[in-house]
This record gives C-alpha cells, sequence and structure tokens, in this order.
C-alpha cells in the first residue's frame, strides 16, 4: 500500500496567529507520524529570519534546511517524533497556493485587503481546495464579494492562540456550501480542537462579544474606582476563571439554582441579576479611560511571559480533560 498523500496547507500571513495555525497543524501531523506541507505567504521582507526564531518558540521544534527542490524549503522535526514535517516560505501568491488542499488567511483585519485577496487566490488555487478566514469580525459576506465562487469560502476564527485553545468559530456566510462546513468541521475534529458552527453571521462572532462584555464592565468598574486592574484579574482567575473551565454561563447559573436550574436561580436572585442590568457600565473607546488602564496593567504585568501563559494554560486543560 502506498503511503497516504501528504496535506498541503498554506498560510498567508505569518503574524501570531499564522505561526499558531501552522504550528498547530505541524505538531498534530508529527504525533500521528502523517506528512504535511506547510507552505507561509508573507511579503515581509525579514520573513524566513522572523519564522525560523518564532516558530521554536510555539512547539519545541527543530528546523533545518531542507534538501528539497523547491526554492526556502525547512525539515521541521518536533521533539519526540519519528516524522519530518516540511515548512516551505513564497512570497509569490500564485505558486504558494496551487497545490494547496488548505489555504487560511491571517491577513491585516482589513475589508479591502480580504475582499480582494480571495479572487486570486480563487484564481489560482485547486478548485476543491478549503478556504478559510481567520479574520476577528469581517464576515465572509463581505469578504466574498469578489469572488466568482462564494461557496467555497468561510471563517474559522480561532481562540488566541490556536495551537493551544481547543475553540474554533465556524461562520459560514448564507452563500457557503455546507458540503465546505462539513469538510472543515471533520478536519478539525480529527485534530483534537472544538469547531463550533455559529448558525448566523454576527458582529465579533461570538467568543469575542462574550470576552468585549466583560472588558468593558471590568473597566468600567476600575474606571469607577471599585476596584484595580490587579483586583479584578486576581477575581477572576479565583472565580469565574476555574468555574467556567469545566462548565459554560448557563450550565453554571443553572447549577446554581439547585433542584430549580437556571428557572430556580432566577426566581431567587433575579432582581439582583436585572439590578445589574440596568446598571450596566459604559464605556467608549477614546473617552479618556485608556490612560489610567494602561497604567495600572503596565505597572501589574510589564510585558506577559507567554510561555508561562502557555504552559498554565495547557496544565489547566489537561486536567479538564481528565474530569
Amino acid at each position: 500500500m502506498s503511503p497516504p498523500k501528504p496535506i498541503n496547507i498554506t498560510i498567508i500571513g505569518a503574524g501570531t496567529i499564522g505561526l499558531s495555525f501552522a504550528a498547530l497543524h505541524i505538531s498534530h501531523a508529527s504525533r500521528t507520524g502523517s506528512t504535511l506541507y506547510v507552505t507561509i505567504h508573507d511579503t515581509r521582507p525579514d520573513i524566513r529570519e522572523h519564522i525560523l526564531k518564532t516558530l521554536p518558540t510555539y512547539i519545541p521544534c527543530n528546523v533545518s534546511k531542507s534538501s528539497s527542490d523547491r526554492p526556502f524549503g525547512y525539515e521541521v522535526k518536533v521533539d519526540d517524533s519519528v516524522s519530518v514535517q516540511r515548512l516551505f516560505i513564497n512570497d509569490d501568491l500564485e505558486s504558494a497556493v496551487e497545490d494547496a488542499d488548505i489555504v487560511q488567511e491571517q491577513g491585516p483585519e482589513n475589508a479591502e485587503f480580504k475582499t480582494a485577496l480571495w479572487p486570486d487566490v480563487e484564481k489560482y488555487c485547486p478548485p476543491n481546495a478549503l478556504l478559510w478566514s481567520s479574520t476577528s469580525g469581517i464576515p465572509v459576506s463581505t469578504q466574498c464579494l469578489a469572488m466568482k465562487d462564494p461557496s467555497r469560502l468561510l471563517v474559522v476564527h480561532p481562540y488566541n492562540p490556536p495551537h493551544i485553545m481547543p475553540l474554533l468559530e465556524i461562520v459560514p456566510s448564507p452563500a457557503t456550501d455546507p458540503k465546505v462546513i462539513e469538510r472543515t468541521l471533520e478536519y478539525w475534529k480529527d485534530k483534537d480542537r472544538t469547531p463550533l458552527v455559529l448558525r448566523k453571521e454576527t458582529t465579533g462572532f461570538v467568543a469575542n462579544r462574550l470576552a468585549y462584555a466583560l472588558l468593558r464592565e471590568a473597566i468600567y468598574l476600575v474606571q469607577e474606582g471599585v476596584a484595580s486592574v490587579k483586583d479584578i484579574d486576581d477575581l477572576m482567575t479565583s472565580s469565574m476563571g476555574p468555574r467556567w473551565a469545566v462548565a459554560g454561563i448557563f450550565k453554571s447559573y443553572h447549577a446554581g439554582g439547585g433542584a430549580g436550574g437556571l428557572e430556580g436561580f432566577f426566581k431567587n436572585i433575579g432582581g439582583t441579576v436585572q439590578a445589574c442590568w440596568d446598571d450596566i457600565g459604559t464605556v467608549n473607546v477614546g473617552q479618556g479611560w485608556e490612560e489610567d488602564i494602561f497604567r495600572q496593567t503596565k505597572e501589574a504585568y510589564g510585558v506577559v511571559d507567554t510561555k508561562e501563559r502557555d504552559r498554565k494554560t495547557r496544565a489547566v486543560l489537561d486536567a479538564v480533560k481528565l474530569l
């Protein structure tokens, strides 16, 4: 039996999210012993130095020059893996996507850029390639306006950093082919991710909307002198953080209602809930709160050690899997 055909993934954009996705794809292929070709397309002048320096900070790996005939090819060996993955760096879009099974875009968060990009990707890539955007808020229905076949495109929005966090918000447009959604779900479930399909497009999708609502209230409470930046972070990590790691919002409050469930919870303290909703904090970007909030955050944390963050996050996720 011949070995399975390598999967070709082209990543457009080598920023934080792009390299995190590259690390995810490479580490999974290494664990399973499969063969993967990852091509990173980016036009920044120092792209090779940037990738070779940064990728090993995401996953423990050795990157060496490849003997492949393709230019700017590298071999990536993840620690304790017997397989070697192929990494290519290409600043030419046409050749970067011409053999792709998957094209994953992490370019600038700019609608004009994305709307202009996809017709070129569509023109040069294979007709059956999956096309994904990692945008944080620009819907597919906007990105696909100039495409000949808008049914091919959907959003695959990660929770940062995607090489660690399981969530992927799958956000189709009304034009997206259901088979594209099915193939996307199959791919990510096989990678032990948690892909969730949103039923309709909405500003910012779901995870960020929930997170930003909490961020708004946290900023308001600091601005009002109720608590400091550090106080609120300590409160989160000693209450809602661990609770929500094992049970989401609805399940948590459903449990909080005892035998009466969520209905019982609202019967007991619905008045307090409503009073908090009526008094919800209102803050707007650019209205003067930034200087104090930024100062407190910088004084409390300086430059955050993302390696420590990632190590602790992995430990939490591993512990939850054992429950």
